[in-house]
This record gives C-alpha cells, sequence and structure tokens, in this order.
C-alpha cells in the first residue's frame, strides 16, 4: 500500500504540475498583496472614508461570481490555457491603471469600485479555469483529489506570504511598488503556464452559453455558506493593522497544519479536523480580544499561528468535502465552488472591516468571534451530519 502511495506521489508532482502550482502562488500573491496595501493608498492618496474603502475592498467579491456562468462556454469554444492567460493579462492591466494614469481613479468612488470589480472577475475566471480544468486536465484520474488539495494549498500560502511581500515593498518604497510587484507576479504566471503543452480537447456540442457547469455546485451551499462564516471572520481580522512578522507566523501556522493533517488527524474522527480548527481560530480571537488596546507590534505571538494553524486544517478538510460531495464530472464544479466560498469571504470580511468597524477593534473582534462561534455550531448541528447524508464519494 505505501509504494503504490508513493508511486502515485512521484508521478503527480512532475514539472507540468510544479509549474501549475507556483502559477497558482503568484498569482494569489498578487492579489493578496493588495489586501494590506491598497487601503492604506485609498486612505492616504485619494482621501477615501472607511466606508468607501471597504466598498471598494469588498466588490472584488461580486466580481468573482461574474464570469463563472460564461466559464463552461469559454474553456470549450476556446483554447482553456490562453482563457487563463487572458484573464490573467486582464488582472495584470488593472494593476497598471493606478500606475499608468493615477489621476483616472482620484475621485471617481464609482469608478474605483468596478475597477475593483474587474480585478475580481478576472481572478475569479482564473482561477475557475486552472483549478477545474487545467490542474485536472493534467493529471491521471486516481490523481486529481491529491492535486487539487496540493495545488489549494499552493494558493493558502499566499493568503500570508502575499501581505507580507505588500507590506515589505511598501515599507521599501510606495503603492507603485506593490502595484509593479503585483504585475511582475502576473507576468511570470503567464510565462508559467505557457511552458506547459496541454492535451487538445474536442469541443463539445450543444454547450449552452451560461450554465452552472464548472461555476457553482448547488448542492454543496450549506459546505458554502459554513466555511464563508469563517471566511468573512478572518477577513474581518485582515482589515486590522497587521505586522509583517505577523502574517510569516500566519505561515508557520499553515506548515503546521500541513504536519497536524499528516500526523495528528491522519486516523481520527472525520468531525474533528473541521471542530479543532474552528476552536483555534476562537482561541486567537479571545487573545487578540483580551490584547485590543496594544499597539500591534507588543501584541503576543501566538495568535497568529494559532490562526494559520485552525484556518489551515478547516480550508483543507472543506475542500476535500466539496470533492466528495460532487457527482462524476462535477469535480471542476466542487473546486470552483470552493474558490468562490474562500475568497469571495475573505473579501467581504476585509470590506466590512473597515467600512463598520475601522478603528474599532473590540467590536470588530466580537463580531469574528461570533462567526466563528456560528460557524462550529452549525458545522456541528447540522453540516456535518448534512454532508454526511449527500456525499457522493
Amino acid at each position: 500500500m505505501n509504494t503504490q502511495s508513493t508511486a502515485v506521489h512521484i508521478r503527480l508532482w512532475h514539472r507540468e504540475f510544479w509549474l501549475m502550482a507556483i502559477a497558482n502562488l503568484l498569482l494569489s500573491m498578487a492579489v493578496t498583496m493588495l489586501i494590506p496595501s491598497l487601503p492604506l493608498w485609498l486612505d492616504g492618496s485619494l482621501q477615501m472614508n472607511p466606508t468607501m474603502v471597504g466598498l471598494t475592498m469588498g466588490a472584488f467579491a461580486l466580481g468573482l461570481f461574474l464570469p463563472g456562468a460564461f466559464c463552461s462556454f469559454l474553456v470549450q469554444h476556446y483554447r482553456r490555457n490562453m482563457v487563463f492567460i487572458l484573464s490573467v493579462l486582464v488582472l495584470a492591466a488593472t494593476m497598471a491603471v493606478p500606475l499608468l494614469a493615477p489621476s483616472v481613479l482620484s475621485g471617481r468612488p464609482l469608478l474605483l469600485v468596478a475597477w475593483r470589480v474587474v480585478q475580481g472577475a478576472a481572478f475569479g475566471l482564473s482561477q475557475m479555469v486552472l483549478t477545474s480544468t487545467l490542474i485536472i486536465d493534467t493529471c491521471e484520474s486516481h490523481q486529481r483529489t491529491e492535486a487539487n488539495h496540493s495545488a489549494t494549498w499552493f494558493g493558502r500560502f499566499a493568503l500570508s506570504l502575499g501581505p507580507m511581500a505588500g507590506l515589505l515593498l511598501l515599507q521599501a518604497g510606495d503603492f507603485r511598488w506593490v502595484l509593479t510587484a503585483a504585475i511582475v507576479g502576473c507576468a511570470l504566471t503567464v510565462l508559467l503556464i505557457l511552458c506547459i503543452h496541454f492535451p487538445f480537447r474536442v469541443p463539445e456540442d450543444n454547450v449552452r452559453l451560461v450554465s452552472l457547469d464548472r461555476f457553482f455546485l448547488p448542492n454543496g451551499f450549506p459546505l458554502m455558506l459554513n466555511m464563508m462564516l469563517v471566511t468573512v471572520a478572518v477577513g474581518l481580522m485582515m482589515s486590522m493593522a497587521i505586522t509583517v512578522h505577523a502574517y510569516g507566523l500566519v505561515m508557520l501556522g499553515f506548515l503546521l497544519a500541513l504536519l497536524a493533517q499528516r500526523f495528528v488527524f491522519r486516523d481520527a474522527e472525520l468531525k474533528s479536523e473541521v471542530v479543532a480548527g474552528l476552536l483555534l481560530i476562537g482561541a486567537a480571537l479571545l487573545i487578540l480580544f483580551s490584547q485590543r488596546h496594544m499597539i500591534p507590534a507588543d501584541h503576543s505571538v501566538l495568535p497568529s499561528p494559532l490562526i494559520g494553524l485552525g484556518l489551515g486544517i478547516v480550508g483543507a478538510r472543506f475542500l476535500l468535502f466539496f470533492i466528495k460531495l460532487s457527482r462524476h464530472c462535477q469535480r471542476g464544479t466542487s473546486q470552483s465552488t470552493f474558490m468562490l466560498g474562500w475568497e469571495s469571504g475573505l473579501a467581504l470580511g476585509v470590506g466590512i472591516g473597515y467600512a463598520c468597524f475601522a478603528h474599532r477593534h473590540g467590536i470588530l473582534l466580537l463580531v469574528a468571534l461570533a462567526l466563528i462561534v456560528v460557524a462550529l455550531l452549525l458545522y456541528v448541528t447540522f453540516t456535518h451530519r448534512w454532508f454526511i447524508k449527500h456525499k457522493n464519494r
């Protein structure tokens, strides 16, 4: 059994898979760099009030959903890697707007919101194509669960690496440095995908222009709702003033989550992973609330790795739940649904944090804690049993 597992692992981590995993990391970092840096630019350079900063940041969530209904049509009628590349180039072009024409966005809040919606749409489409199509196309059928799980971890690491990079670039220069780095990340993503040969797929007949295929799994809505409660809470925390080293400790927590999956929860009860992850995030929030009057640099080092550990465990387990919930030929749709719930929850949390709880960290932390408690109660009393009843794998 161990020999077979090792052989599968070796075949999965081939050159093409490495390139796609790194591309996913770079693309996600290009977007997450803006989480701590863009609000500072909106507040400082454009003199926007907290409400408009929140609306601008939260508008990204709306954009994520806009291209989804056309995803299946696009990847069936055009070369799939080219659909991905064009969406990444559109994302890079939006990053270039403040660099090339900064006055265009100044004093135009509705245009700023539209700008973020387009960014969300470009990122959403690129993620859907990458996770629901490209990664699956280059893997054997028995490798696809491990491939989805591993590739998503690369995107999850960007949640700490991206903000770290954004803050470091702000310290070294200004917001233009962040945008330039994000554009370079998009360019490298395109180059990596161009290095991969994707097999030709004969277009299917009678593919509808608008469909839920590769976009949204309706029977996964309870899972998505439960997960979004968690990611909105994390997004709320990310709207606070967070230091570079705190994001680095979140990365440490992610690494601990990988070890925990392998050694702690390997033979544990299925329910235990999500419950433990939510308790860890809740404990981190309680610590942060007890230190809410301190400046960020004086906070305990404990909450950040706890958040990373808890979020890593919860995210990885919910991803596998979405895969097991999907029927035959719905794997890609389940991956897109997971991505939408994860990314939109984070964007909404960041937006709500700035719009409603600017400089009110105590209330923000209580709201985030309440969301985690609701997520835990919902999972224990309903979602887990519902999943066991409806899973298809």
